[in-house]
């Protein structure tokens, strides 16, 4: 299996891959080419702060190749937040068509937006002649069935996108069920456009079984397979070795995040409730760690987290990813 022509994107995920994650894990480790941002939701010009544009501004962003992505259902909203991004040096923007969370898809946004086709082709006609930056769009099936897909890829075929980037499920299923590689193969014979998987690669096998599906596809998305195992992108780029112990590696990062994460926190709950969102998914991924992650889980204090974290890892649990 070839690897050298893999492109692989960290995924959008709300509350994880932000720029301090980002930053932090390109310092510890390798494989990943490119990143989307979590979305920037539409707004329009007296209500653009600052703020809502730090975690793309290009200063903060020089370890990873960052794409901003936008939600939003508004033509002159999606202009005016896609222009600002240019103007602060982005080239390419990805827009948010797959979110499945029903808060966003009942307001027509995200895959809420995808059983209305045509509405979404009167938004690209006035949003790609008015944008400087080139422009993708990150989908699902479809929001309740996956045969919604099939009007929105003719859609798709009148406008001029950089990529589509689609998730095998419905926006119903959410995450639940198995990635449908059957629709995918159906959906990239029946477009003239770039496609990037994405959806269920956790670990090499599963990378295995969608690059031996889909040889035509170079650029895959990952997001909770990186969470779960930082190593993974490195494991499928083959990158050569690193001497370090992967154990020694993860509590470097670990320890490295807990830190930038403490200087922007205002509170130790908010903190440790940030590191124990990262433990759920990296926790199982050790042998044998249910007690000892119960017991990070369960802290309700910072000298309580930093404790049973530090017995964790002196347990030298096996590390159950690596390849």
């Amino acid at each position: 299996m070839k690897t050298n022509n893999i492109t692989i994107i960290l995924a959008p995920l709300q509350g994880f891959t932000d720029v301090t994650f980002r930053n932090t894990w390109a310092r510890h480790f390798f494989g990943i080419d490119e990143a989307i941002a979590p979305f920037i939701s539409t707004m329009g010009q007296q209500r653009l702060k600052p703020t809502r544009l730090k975690d793309v501004a290009p200063e903060d962003n020089q370890q990873l190749l960052v794409i901003p992505q936008i939600l939003g259902n508004v033509s002159t909203d999606f202009i005016f937040l896609a222009q600002r991004l240019y103007e602060m040096g982005h080239k390419r923007i990805n827009w948010n068509l797959g979110c499945p969370h029903s808060k966003i898809a009942n307001k027509h946004r995200g895959s809420g937006l995808l059983p209305y086709p045509e509405k979404i082709n009167e938004l690209l006609g006035q949003i790609i002649p008015n944008i400087s930056a080139s422009l993708s769009v990150k989908i699902r099936l479809g929001r309740r069935a996956k045969d919604e897909i099939y009007p929105l890829l003719t859609m798709f075929d009148r406008h001029s996108l950089e990529e589509i980037i689609l998730h095998p499920r419905t926006g119903i299923q959410m995450y639940q069920g198995t990635s449908d590689h059957d629709a995918f193969e159906k959906a990239i014979q029946s477009s003239c456009h770039t496609f990037t998987y994405n959806g269920d690669i956790i670990d090499l096998p599963s990378f295995k079984r969608v690059r031996d599906r889909f040889p035509s596809i170079s650029r895959f998305m990952i997001g909770r397979g990186i969470l779960s195992n930082p190593f993974l992108a490195e494991d499928i780029k083959e990158t050569p070795k690193n001497s370090t112990p992967r154990i020694n590696r993860l509590k470097g990062f670990h320890d490295e995040l807990f830190g930038e994460y403490e200087k922007i926190f205002s509170g130790p709950a908010h903190l440790t409730s940030r590191m124990k969102g990262f433990w759920n998914h990296l926790g199982p991924s050790f042998h044998e760690s249910r007690k000892p992650l119960k017991e990070i889980l369960k802290s309700t204090s910072l000298p309580a987290y930093t404790d049973r974290v530090e017995a964790f890892f002196d347990q030298n649990l096996e590390f159950l990813p690596t390849p």
